[in-house]
């Protein structure tokens, strides 16, 4: 290495460094800088130009109180942790990612899967030891193992298959897949990906999986389709024996807001309409959930679910005909 690549490694180190100060605390003056980086004053004065280059708000003042602070700015800038942050910052994103933190798991998972690419090897052991002595409890999602996740988010990160133990029946197959995408719901995670078996996209839920595997074959991804709607769809209705699609007389909003996700697809048809997609074992059980909206409604499909509603409806006008009607209350 020559001596001007000599040098200006040695300035980035210590660029890097000042960086990693300023995150510290709120304030250093320019002496104490100058004293941790071993440097001069002068050379603490270029080192913040350099950094204010690349797009960090160091500010600076005089006077007693004054020295250098380091400004939030319109772009999330690189954050420089040490060893006991960084795990830190990783087992809060284990515990987010497996569902402790309510709404969270899925940026969790992201973010974990960002700071494991570039965790040290000595952390990630630590950091898988420390998980291991730490429980959760509470929180609406079936809860899972977060090495697990971690494993999968890997393996859809770098395009390499992954195979896993998953019940069939009454029997545990494994199953060799191309992963895509963990998507979370309002309870569980899924993960979406390309059965090599059956040739075909399918939901698996982590949960139910075991003896998770990331392989070293890497695979050119396929055309997906959109993952979360995939898995919604396939959740609320695909996995069960009857499906039915109803025509709301309510926003999509106000919809949403009275079914869970993981209980009915809900698309926008207009301001005050909406699409209702749900599945279950019976298409009475269907039929009552809707109902219980409180919104009118019309059956699109099946057609023999009309045929249902017209005898549900004379069953109920035959129940109420032996009950005189109330009298009326209202002043005359």
């Amino acid at each position: 290495m020559d001596v001007a690549s000599a040098e200006e490694r040695g300035t980035t180190e210590r660029v890097l460094t000042l960086l990693g100060l300023l995150q510290q605390r709120q304030v250093w003056t320019g002496p104490e800088l100058a004293d941790r980086l071993g440097v001069t004053p002068r050379t603490v004065r270029r080192d913040v130009g350099r950094l204010r280059a690349l797009g960090y708000p160091v500010h600076a003042s005089q006077g007693v109180g004054g020295g250098y602070r380091l400004g939030a700015g319109q772009d999330l800038p690189p954050l420089l942790l040490d060893d006991e942050e960084a795990i830190a910052t990783a087992l809060s994103l284990l515990a987010g990612a497996g569902g402790a933190v309510a709404g969270a798991g899925d940026a969790a998972l992201r973010a974990l899967t960002k700071l494991d690419q570039i965790l040290p090897v000595r952390l990630r052991h630590e950091v898988r030891a420390l998980c291991g002595s730490v429980e959760f409890f509470g929180g609406g999602r079936t809860p899972v193992d977060p090495e697990m996740l971690m494993t999968l988010a890997r393996a859809c990160r770098d395009e390499v298959e992954a195979d896993f133990g998953y019940p069939s029946g009454s029997e545990v197959r494994r199953r060799r897949v191309e992963p895509y995408r963990l998507v979370a719901s309002d309870r569980r995670w899924y993960l979406l990906a390309y059965d090599l078996e059956r040739d075909d996209w399918r939901s698996f839920r982590v949960d139910r999986m075991t003896d998770v595997s990331a392989r070293t074959w890497r695979f050119d991804p396929r055309t997906a389709p959109d993952a979360a709607t995939y898995v919604q769809e396939g959740v609320a209705s695909r996995v069960y024996p009857h499906q039915a699609r109803f025509l709301v007389h309510a926003s999509a909003d106000t919809v949403r807001a009275q079914i869970p996700a993981s209980a009915a697809v809900v698309r926008r048809r207009g301001g005050e309409l909406c699409e209702v997609l749900s599945g279950a074992g019976s298409l009475d059980f269907v039929l009552m959930h809707v109902l219980m909206l409180g919104h009118d409604f019309e059956v699109v499909d099946p057609p023999e679910l009309g045929m249902r509603c017209r005898a549900l409806a004379r069953r109920l006008l035959s129940a109420g005909a032996a009950i005189p009607p109330a009298p009326d209350t209202q002043e005359s």
